[in-house]
C-alpha cells in the first residue's frame, strides 16, 4: 500500500441506475483490505434488500435521509449516522429525502466496489446541471436486469424478494 490523496470530485466516478459512485480507494490501493466509495443517491432511489457473503459492508451518512431495512427492522439514517452490515446480513435502503443523499460505503475485504465500475457508465466530474439532468433518466429494465445478473453471478449478491 502507498499513500493516496483523492481531492473532492477527482476519484473515478460511475453512473449506475441513476446514482453516482466515486472510488476513493479500491483493493488495488489498499492491498485488498477494503474498498471505499462515495455514493450519491438520487431522491427515491432504492437499493433492494440483499445480502452478500464475500464482504462486510458499512455506511456513513454524510448528507440526506436514508431509510434502511436491516433484517426485520427499519431505521431512518441521517447525517452523521454509521451502519454496519456483517457478511450474510440482509439489508436494503432508499433515499426518502427530496434531495440527493451522500453516503460513504466501505467493503472489507475489497472487491464488491468493482461492481460499480463494471456495470456503471464512466462520468467525468464536475457536471453542469444540464449534463446531470441528461444523465439522470430512469433506469431501463435491460440495465436493471444486467446489473442484477452481474451482481448475482460475479459478486455473490443474493437479492431478497
Amino acid at each position: 500500500m502507498t499513500a493516496k490523496v483523492v481531492q473532492p470530485g477527482k476519484g473515478s466516478t460511475y453512473l449506475l441506475l441513476g446514482d453516482f459512485y466515486t472510488f476513493l480507494a479500491t483493493g488495488k490501493d489498499t492491498g485488498g483490505t477494503y474498498g471505499l466509495v462515495e455514493m450519491v443517491m438520487q431522491p427515491q432511489s432504492v437499493v433492494p434488500p440483499h445480502n452478500h457473503y464475500q464482504a462486510d459492508e458499512a455506511h456513513y451518512i454524510i448528507e440526506g435521509e436514508i431509510e434502511y431495512q436491516l433484517e426485520d427492522q427499519t431505521i431512518i439514517a441521517t447525517s452523521g449516522m454509521y451502519l454496519q452490515f456483517p457478511k450474510g446480513d440482509n439489508h436494503g435502503f432508499k433515499n426518502i429525502g427530496s434531495k440527493p443523499a451522500k453516503i460513504l460505503v466501505w467493503a472489507t475485504p475489497s472487491g464488491p466496489e468493482l461492481f460499480f465500475a463494471e456495470v456503471g457508465q464512466p462520468v467525468n466530474l464536475p457536471l453542469t446541471e444540464e449534463e446531470k439532468s441528461s444523465l439522470l433518466t430512469p433506469p431501463n429494465p435491460a440495465d436493471l436486469e444486467k446489473a442484477i445478473e452481474i451482481a448475482t453471478t460475479k459478486y455473490a449478491v443474493k437479492f431478497i424478494l
